[in-house]
C-alpha cells in the first residue's frame, strides 16, 4: 500500500457482493469514523461500492476485515484494494 511521510496510507476500496441493504452505506461510515480513518463513497450501487480511505494501513486492514465480515444483510464476495498516489 502507499506509505505518506505521516505513516498513512490513501487506498481505493471497491467492495462488490449483494449490498443492496440501506443499511451498509451508513455502517461503512460509522466503521470508518470508528477506526479514526477518512473515507470517501464515490461510488454506490447494489453491486459495488467504491471508497477511498485514509489512515494507518493496519486500521485500513481492519476496515477491509470488517466491511467483509459486515452488517448480516450484505454478502460481500470481495474487496479489492489499490493505493492513491499522494
Amino acid at each position: 500500500m502507499t506509505e505518506r511521510n505521516d505513516g498513512h496510507s490513501r487506498e481505493r476500496m471497491t467492495i462488490v457482493g449483494d449490498l443492496d441493504a440501506p443499511s451498509f452505506v451508513p455502517w461503512i461510515r460509522r466503521h470508518a469514523a470508528k477506526l479514526g480513518l477518512s473515507q470517501a463513497i464515490s461510488h454506490s450501487s447494489a453491486e459495488r461500492i467504491e471508497l477511498e480511505v485514509d489512515g494507518p494501513e493496519e486500521l485500513i486492514d481492519m476496515m477491509e476485515m470488517g466491511c467483509s465480515l459486515g452488517p448480516i444483510d450484505v454478502w460481500v464476495d470481495t474487496i479489492v484494494r489499490k493505493p492513491i498516489s499522494p
